[in-house]
Order: C-alpha cells, then sequence, then structure tokens
C-alpha cells in the first residue's frame, strides 16, 4: 500500500456502481480530503459511461479480482455490491492485505459478521461498515437532546422508515431467496436497529412481525420490532414499503417531555439529483417548517410544543473517519462488532416472526 502520510492520497477501490456505489460511495468518497477514488470495479458499460462523466480520471476493473492483483496500488476497498456478494469479496479483499469498508448489511449472519471481524483484526486491517444514518439530521438531533438530558429518562423510542411504493421495482432486494439476503428487514432494518443500539445501547430482547403485503412480492415489505434495551428502553422499529400515510420518523418519549420528527434527512435526494457535499451548502440542512418538536402534554399536529432546529445531516463525516483511522490508527467510525449485535437482532427478529415468539438475546463480549 500506499505511504499513508499527510501528503499522499488513499486510493480508494469501489466495487460496484449501482444505487449504492453510484449515489453514495463513489461520491462521498470523492468529497473527502485525502481520499481519491482509484478504481471502479463494474463490467456494465452504462454504468462506466455514467462513472466516467462525472470522474474523469478513474479507473475501471471488470472484476475485483483484478483489485486482488494489484493489492499495492489501493489502500482501501469499498464493497457496494449486492448482499449476498460482502462476505466474500470482504473476505478477499482483507486477504490480499487491504483495508474495508463494506455496505450494510456486513453480512447475512452475526457468526459471519464476527468471522470477518476475527479476520481483520488477525491481520491488522481496518473493516468498518457504512452504517450512514448515523450521520442523518434528525438523529443527530435526537442524539443532541438525549445527551443534554432535554427529554429527561427515554422511555420509549419509535422510529419508522416508511414508503408508499405499492408496485414491485424487482431486482435482488425484493428477491425472496434466503442467499440474496434482499427484503427490508435486513435493508431498512440495518439502519433503524443500529441507530436503536447506538442510542440506547444492547438488546436483550426481540419481538417481531414481518409481512409480504404486495401482490407478486417474495420479500417481505412490511416489518415492525420491538427491542427491549439492557437499561429498560423499549424500541419501537418499522420498516415498510406498503404506508399509504406516513408516520413521524421519530417519536421519542421521555420522563420529562417528548421529541416528535416528521420527514427524511434531504442528503440521500440531493445525492441523487447529483448534489454533492462541498459544491452545494449549506450541505444537510432543511428548512425550518421541517423541524421537529419537543413537549409535553399536547400533539405536535396541534401546535403543541416548541419548534427544535435539526442538526445538519453529516455522510461526509463517515469516510472523513475513515480516512483518519487508516492514517493514525484510530478506530474506524462504525465497528464490524458493532453491525454483528445489530445482525443479532435483525436475526431474532426473523426468527420472531416466522415462529410468533419473543426472542432473548445472549450477551457477546
Amino acid at each position: 500500500m500506499t505511504d499513508t502520510g499527510t501528503g499522499t492520497a488513499l486510493r480508494v477501490a469501489l466495487v460496484g456502481y449501482g444505487l449504492a456505489g453510484s449515489v453514495f460511495h463513489a461520491p462521498l468518497i470523492t468529497a473527502t480530503e485525502g481520499l481519491v477514488l482509484d478504481t471502479i470495479v463494474t463490467a456494465n458499460p452504462e454504468r462506466q459511461e455514467q462513472a466516467r462523466a462525472e470522474f474523469p480520471g478513474v479507473r475501471f476493473a471488470a472484476s475485483p479480482d483484478e483489485l486482488w492483483a494489484r493489492a499495492d496500488t489501493l489502500d482501501l476497498v469499498v464493497v457496494a455490491s449486492p448482499n449476498k456478494t460482502h462476505v466474500p469479496l470482504a473476505t478477499a479483499a482483507l486477504k490480499a492485505g487491504l483495508p474495508v469498508v463494506v455496505d450494510k448489511p456486513l453480512a447475512g449472519s452475526a457468526a459471519d459478521a464476527r468471522e470477518l471481524a476475527a479476520l481483520a483484526e488477525s491481520r491488522g486491517l481496518l473493516l468498518s461498515v457504512f452504517q450512514n444514518r448515523r450521520w442523518d439530521n434528525d438523529f443527530r438531533t435526537l442524539a443532541r437532546l438525549i445527551e443534554a438530558g432535554e427529554l429527561g429518562d427515554v422511555q420509549r423510542f419509535e422510529s419508522r422508515f416508511e414508503r408508499w411504493r405499492p408496485q414491485l421495482k424487482g431486482g435482488w432486494r425484493e428477491s425472496g431467496s434466503a442467499e440474496e439476503i434482499g427484503g427490508l428487514l435486513f435493508d431498512l432494518g440495518s439502519h433503524i436497529v443500529d441507530q436503536a443500539l447506538v442510542l440506547f445501547g444492547p438488546a436483550v430482547r426481540v419481538y417481531a412481525e414481518s409481512d409480504v403485503r404486495r401482490p407478486g412480492a417474495r420479500a417481505d415489505d412490511d416489518t415492525f420490532l420491538a427491542i427491549t434495551h439492557a437499561n429498560g428502553v423499549r424500541s419501537h422499529l418499522y420498516a415498510s414499503a406498503t404506508t399509504a400515510q406516513l408516520g413521524p420518523r421519530f417519536r421519542v418519549l421521555g420522563s420529562s417531555a417528548g421529541y416528535v420528527k416528521y420527514g427524511l434527512d434531504p442528503q440521500e435526494a440531493d445525492l441523487r439529483e447529483g448534489r454533492r457535499p462541498g459544491t452545494y451548502a449549506p450541505w444537510g440542512a432543511e428548512p425550518a417548517s421541517m423541524w421537529g418538536r419537543i413537549g409535553s402534554g399536547e400533539s405536535p399536529a396541534t401546535g403543541g410544543g416548541e419548534p427544535v432546529e435539526t442538526e445538519p445531516g453529516d455522510y461526509p463525516a463517515f469516510y472523513a473517519g475513515i480516512a483518519t483511522a487508516l492514517r493514525e490508527g484510530t478506530a474506524p467510525p462504525v465497528s464490524a462488532h458493532e453491525a454483528a449485535a445489530a445482525l443479532d437482532v435483525l436475526e431474532a427478529a426473523r426468527r420472531s416472526a416466522r415462529e410468533g415468539v419473543t426472542i432473548d438475546l445472549e450477551a457477546h463480549a
């Protein structure tokens, strides 16, 4: 690998240029000081043309094997390919001596995630997971309110990632095949479970309901999880593509006040529209009309509570943290062990929904 002194840009290879690669990873990598997008792995001519138009100096590889053959010319591999490829590609990258960032979910099981973590640790290599929703504007705002004690003792956390998509789009994300790791539980569920664990700590009990609602669908598209955390907080989490009326993104109830926030962080929409951090300002900001409200005894829908200014979203912070970790040997922004803890919950939720039971989780060191 190259010298990681502060004067040398770290060369990044991106595996996959679908939604995750083109909308999230490539723009965020190129917006990060100290990182350069060196190679994109895609054999699709249309995707190559699309990438070349935005990143004129980028190289292309038809398969990941081309990366392993010249591992000494790279400093980081980002895996943004379909879920079923995450473990084999991350394993190959680590065995080639390359640090790795993997899009969520890291793996299809917590056991696989922990095996990857052990491999990375045995080789002294960084392994991180792209949990970008930790840098959503509403999540950052909620974390600030909790840290400041504005809600008192949090008792219940409601988080909704709901959409109205009654028509199937097709593709592996909607596949019912277990090996594809499709469905909303492991897709949007990876985000909302991760957020709950970051805010409130380990889960000790999980209950879930998971349904296939849309005609012709094969994977779960309407899922609810109830988590009991070790500290007594209860998280109620919803992930759905069949929600005709969207609920609040967050409703958080504490002993002295509650916080309610509607709407999604604007960063994904901006990235999809071609807006880029560093050239579009203010990045991650939203208008005052979208701010959440804090209060007690009244509904925000009828004017109850006071508006709370939303923190700007900050997806660029993830890759800034990766660059720092690679240069200075510090911990990455998201660890593989944190991803494994979320997968413990997701696996328990899948079993709970299938068997109609509540699952008690074992503690992992």
